[in-house]
Parts: structure tokens; sequence; C-alpha cells
């Protein structure tokens, strides 16, 4: 499965002088946010591929102008083909300001999706907007990333992780980092490809969840009829 992610900024290769080769191949396009409504309404266009997101901390404007046939994931497991996406978006709270949290805020967030994620028996790919602590984040205020992700990480280890936040430009980024759970980290700033191989996430209807794995499986034969 190939996935195209974004964030935080427009990649003009994409935008203005977008061509079909450059989205050829690609599965889904996923959000790590802060990006204009109309980018991802347009690549989700252009690329004729399923675009999910999860919020940054400049997306006010979603509230009066959400990107068209584009699906926020936010707080939610979303199955695409058998892989299963975490979203949590926002960013360490260091202002009032909406899409921040506090750490204790963004641990109640995770909290409150233990049953969801009892229910999926985990997930393969966490969608965020801010980094994990100690991991591609800053140690000002407004760059550093939640404690709280890395208790998640070691705890379902999923294959990966994607994150936006930190641009390239602020002279400490990397696009790669191997967390010690085993979790490839991904910034997603600008725009780059991963590529999940068919061993790194459950085949359809085998997460080790019955129930999840019976409705999966039960919305997949739905869908063809």
């Amino acid at each position: 499965m190939k996935i195209l992610l974004i964030s935080d900024t427009e990649d003009k290769s994409l935008w203005n002088y977008y061509t079909p080769d450059k989205t050829e191949g690609i599965d889904l396009i996923l959000s790590c946010g802060d990006l204009d409504p109309d980018y991802l309404q347009f690549l989700t266009t252009v690329a004729n591929k399923p675009l999910l997101y999860v919020r940054g901390n400049h997306d006010g404007v979603y509230d009066r102008r959400p990107p068209e046939g584009c699906e926020n994931i936010d707080g939610q497991i979303y199955n695409f083909k058998g892989l299963r996406i975490l979203g949590l978006g926002g960013c360490l709270k260091y202002k009032d300001s909406a899409d921040m949290y506090t750490e204790k805020e963004m641990a109640a967030r995770i909290r409150k999706l233990y049953p969801k994620l009892k229910y999926t028996n985990g997930f393969d790919l966490l969608l965020t907007h801010s980094p994990a602590e100690g991991y591609g984040d800053m140690s000002d205020p407004a760059h550093h990333g939640f404690a709280c992700f890395n208790t998640l990480l070691e705890r379902w280890h999923p294959a990966f992780m994607a994150h936006g936040h930190v641009h390239q430009e602020y002279g400490h980024f990397n696009r790669l980092i191997h967390h010690p759970c085993g979790t490839v980290i991904v910034n997603a700033c600008g725009s780059c490809t991963i590529v999940i191989h068919e061993d790194q996430y459950p085949a359809m209807g085998k997460t080790g969840s019955a129930l999840y794995d019976w409705n999966t499986i039960r919305k997949s034969r739905a869908r063809k009829y």
C-alpha cells in the first residue's frame, strides 16, 4: 500500500505544477494538518483517491470551510482496506487557542479511545499533527511533543506514526526516526510517500478481535453489492 503524506507547507510540485505521474500508484492520502483546505480538495480530486486528515493548530479555517471530499478522522480509528489508522490532531498547548491540548488533556483523549482500541485490537498507523516527546520534536513550548504518544506507541506497537508541526526550515528536522518500540516515525512536512507492506498490518478479518473482524468482513461484502 502506497501512501502520500502531507503536512504544514503546500508542496508546489503537487499544486502549482501538478502532473498525474506525481500521484501515480498512490492508494491513500493522509494529511497531518496545517494545510489550506483548497489544497486538500485539489489533491483528492486530481488523484481520485481518498484523503483522511487530522487538524493542526492553525486549521481554524476548517470550522468555516472544511476540505470537501476529505474525511476528518481525529479521535477515530479508520479502517482502510484492513489498515487501522488512529487520528489525533492538535499540538501541545502554548496559548489559549483551538486544537491545542495540555499533556493531561491529550492523555485523557487517548484514554477515551481505550474501548475502541480494544475493539479493533490496536492500530497500524498513528496520524497526528504533533510529534511524540523526544522523537522529532523541539525544546520550545510551541513544538514540544506529547509524552502520552510514547505510551500509546509502546502499548500497541503500530508500524508507522506520521506527524507534522516541525518544519524543515526550523533546522531540527528528521524525516524518519525509529522509535524503540519498533514504530517508524515519519515527519510529513511538505510531502513524502511511504509504502506499507502486507506483513506490516493484519489481513482483512485477521486482527484477533472476533467482533471487529466479523463487522469488517460484513461491511466489505456489503460494499461489493
